[in-house]
Protein backbone atom coordinates (compact mmCIF):
# COMPACT_ATOMS: atom_id res chain seq x y z
CA UNK A 1 0.00 0.00 0.00
CA UNK A 2 2.54 2.63 0.70
CA UNK A 3 4.60 1.66 -2.35
CA UNK A 4 1.49 2.99 -4.49
CA UNK A 5 1.38 6.11 -2.50
CA UNK A 6 5.25 6.69 -2.49
CA UNK A 7 4.95 6.18 -6.71
CA UNK A 8 2.16 8.66 -6.55
CA UNK A 9 3.74 11.18 -4.46
CA UNK A 10 7.20 11.27 -6.18
CA UNK A 11 5.99 13.24 -8.84
CA UNK A 12 4.83 16.01 -6.64
CA UNK A 13 8.08 16.17 -4.50
CA UNK A 14 10.45 19.06 -5.80
CA UNK A 15 13.81 17.45 -6.56
CA UNK A 16 16.36 21.09 -6.84
CA UNK A 17 14.39 22.79 -3.24
CA UNK A 18 15.67 25.14 -1.42
CA UNK A 19 18.27 24.12 1.08
CA UNK A 20 17.33 25.81 4.61
CA UNK A 21 17.09 25.13 8.32
CA UNK A 22 15.49 25.86 11.56
CA UNK A 23 16.94 29.46 12.37
CA UNK A 24 17.56 30.74 9.12
CA UNK A 25 15.71 34.12 8.06
CA UNK A 26 14.12 33.33 4.72
CA UNK A 27 12.14 35.25 2.20
CA UNK A 28 9.48 32.62 0.63
CA UNK A 29 8.26 33.52 -2.76
CA UNK A 30 3.97 32.31 -2.97
CA UNK A 31 2.24 32.56 -5.74
CA UNK A 32 -1.24 34.13 -5.32
CA UNK A 33 -4.27 34.22 -7.56
CA UNK A 34 -6.77 36.99 -7.40
CA UNK A 35 -9.55 36.02 -9.97
CA UNK A 36 -7.68 35.44 -13.22
CA UNK A 37 -4.83 37.80 -12.37
CA UNK A 38 -1.77 35.67 -10.59
CA UNK A 39 1.22 37.71 -8.30
CA UNK A 40 4.20 36.31 -6.29
CA UNK A 41 3.76 37.73 -2.82
CA UNK A 42 6.78 37.59 -0.25
CA UNK A 43 6.66 36.35 3.31
CA UNK A 44 9.74 36.92 4.94
CA UNK A 45 10.85 35.43 8.81
CA UNK A 46 12.34 33.42 10.86
CA UNK A 47 12.26 29.40 10.28
CA UNK A 48 11.04 28.11 13.34
CA UNK A 49 10.12 24.74 12.61
CA UNK A 50 10.02 22.09 9.93
CA UNK A 51 8.22 18.85 10.70
CA UNK A 52 7.19 15.78 8.42
CA UNK A 53 8.49 13.49 5.77
CA UNK A 54 7.75 13.38 2.29
CA UNK A 55 5.10 14.82 0.27
CA UNK A 56 3.56 15.89 3.73
CA UNK A 57 6.71 18.01 5.21
CA UNK A 58 5.93 21.46 6.09
CA UNK A 59 7.95 24.83 7.79
CA UNK A 60 6.82 27.30 10.02
CA UNK A 61 8.02 31.15 9.16
CA UNK A 62 7.43 33.86 11.87
CA UNK A 63 7.95 37.18 11.98
CA UNK A 64 6.77 40.33 14.14
CA UNK A 65 3.98 42.78 12.16
CA UNK A 66 2.97 45.80 13.15
CA UNK A 67 4.08 44.69 16.79
CA UNK A 68 1.75 41.25 16.46
CA UNK A 69 3.94 38.06 16.08
CA UNK A 70 2.62 36.56 12.89
CA UNK A 71 3.15 32.69 11.44
CA UNK A 72 2.53 31.01 8.62
CA UNK A 73 3.16 27.01 7.59
CA UNK A 74 4.08 26.61 4.25
CA UNK A 75 4.33 22.76 2.73
CA UNK A 76 8.08 22.56 1.60
CA UNK A 77 6.77 20.58 -1.96
CA UNK A 78 3.97 22.89 -2.70
CA UNK A 79 3.21 23.84 -6.42
CA UNK A 80 2.32 27.45 -5.16
CA UNK A 81 5.55 28.62 -3.25
CA UNK A 82 8.14 29.89 -6.25
CA UNK A 83 11.32 30.14 -4.30
CA UNK A 84 12.97 30.18 -0.83
CA UNK A 85 15.94 33.41 -0.46
CA UNK A 86 17.79 32.38 2.99
CA UNK A 87 18.64 35.61 3.57
CA UNK A 88 20.65 34.90 7.21
CA UNK A 89 21.90 31.53 8.18
CA UNK A 90 22.27 30.61 11.68
CA UNK A 91 23.50 28.77 14.25
CA UNK A 92 21.35 26.86 16.66
CA UNK A 93 20.81 24.46 19.09
CA UNK A 94 17.24 22.90 18.33
CA UNK A 95 15.16 21.39 16.09
CA UNK A 96 12.18 23.90 17.27
CA UNK A 97 12.38 26.74 17.92
CA UNK A 98 8.96 27.97 19.91
CA UNK A 99 10.44 29.67 22.66
CA UNK A 100 10.61 32.67 19.99
CA UNK A 101 7.35 33.27 20.02
CA UNK A 102 7.32 34.41 24.02
CA UNK A 103 10.12 37.08 22.89
CA UNK A 104 9.05 40.82 22.92
CA UNK A 105 10.81 43.52 20.90
CA UNK A 106 14.40 43.20 19.39
CA UNK A 107 14.87 40.00 20.88
CA UNK A 108 12.45 38.27 18.88
CA UNK A 109 14.18 38.03 15.57
CA UNK A 110 17.71 37.99 16.90
CA UNK A 111 18.95 34.48 16.45
CA UNK A 112 22.78 33.23 16.48
CA UNK A 113 23.91 34.27 13.07
CA UNK A 114 26.85 31.77 11.41
CA UNK A 115 29.14 34.91 10.20
CA UNK A 116 29.06 36.60 13.30
CA UNK A 117 30.00 33.54 15.08
CA UNK A 118 32.58 32.60 12.42
CA UNK A 119 34.04 36.61 13.28
CA UNK A 120 34.36 35.39 16.64
CA UNK A 121 36.26 32.01 16.22
CA UNK A 122 38.75 34.15 13.16
CA UNK A 123 39.38 36.60 16.15
CA UNK A 124 39.77 34.51 18.82
CA UNK A 125 42.76 32.60 16.54
CA UNK A 126 44.34 35.78 15.59
CA UNK A 127 44.95 36.69 19.33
Amino acid sequence: MTTIIDEITQDQIKQDRDHFKVGDGVRVHTRVREGDKERIQVFAGIVIARKGGGIHETFTVRRISHGEGVERVFPVHSPNIEKVEVERESITMRARMYYMRDRIGKSAMQVKERRLIEAARAARKGR
